[in-house]
């Protein structure tokens, strides 16, 4: 089986025959601004549950889900580097510090395994890392804050740097065949700048299907992406999401 829920922002749970990831999860109130609603599907019996956090931004990370462990012992968290857990921190935050034990540090550009798992990661736009991981057959990216940020404002040497930077990145992954992508696309980049992200990842990495994220609930940024002339031969794999709390039956 293969089931994706888009929980919100940037989380996604994908669900496989005997594995569960979960990806940038964190509580709908840890980001006041916005009002998000995303709530995490239960947990089936039975499957390894794999958490993985991109960076320590609030809207990537959250000290909950280190709670999950009172209910599901089976879980192994795999972390960016950056996210620094100590032992007064955790105590402080009501948090067993034993829950260490069950976290997988990695940094960027570099490869590692975990029980089943390859995971690759490459070297974030921004903070962290973003996560290529191969697990069930499948190969699965989830880019957490690696992007082509240039803020539409921002003059056009500030845009060529994170761009530069960003091919560089996808070109580690360049020969990879991607089944399932969750991409970047960012409305506060505004109409000069929010495409170049996504539009470089479709135009360039081999992927069946993409997810968008990072949208800050502006749904409607998938249809004016869709429609550009730019894209016209890559749209179909591009997937619709108009609201959080969505499950997305996929066949393989």
């Amino acid at each position: 089986m293969l089931k994706v829920t888009f929980v919100h922002h940037s989380c996604f749970v994908v669900e496989l025959d005997h594995t569960l990831l979960v990806f940038d999860y964190f509580p709908k109130e840890a980001v006041k601004e916005y009002h998000f609603t995303g709530e995490m599907p239960p947990f089936p019996e039975g499957k390894k549950i794999y958490v993985f956090a991109s960076h320590k931004h609030r809207d990537h990370f959250s000290l909950e889900v280190l709670r999950w462990l009172e209910e599901y012992p089976d879980i192994t968290y795999i972390f960016s580097k950056d996210i620094r857990l100590g032992r007064n921190y955790l105590l402080r935050n009501g948090i067993d510090p034993g829950v260490k034990k069950h976290i997988k540090y990695v940094t960027a550009i570099n490869e590692y395994e975990v029980d089943e798992l390859k995971v690759q990661t490459l070297k974030s736009t921004d903070e962290g890392v973003a996560f290529i991981v191969d697990v069930e057959g499948l190969c699965i990216y989830h880019a957490g804050d690696l992007h082509w940020w240039n803020w539409g404002q921002k003059d056009e040497l500030y845009s060529e740097a994170y761009g530069t930077a960003y091919k560089r990145e996808l070109r580690r992954i360049g020969e990879k065949h991607i089944d399932i992508a969750f991409v970047v696309l960012d409305p506060r980049m505004g109409d000069e700048g929010y495409a170049l992200g996504m539009e470089h990842f479709v135009k360039n990495i081999s992927c069946d299907l993409v997810f968008p994220m990072h949208l800050w609930q502006d749904f409607d940024l998938i249809q004016k992406f869709k429609s550009r002339p730019q894209i016209a031969h890559f749209k179909d794999k591009i997937i619709d999401i108009d609201r959080e709390n969505l499950i997305f039956q996929i066949e393989e």
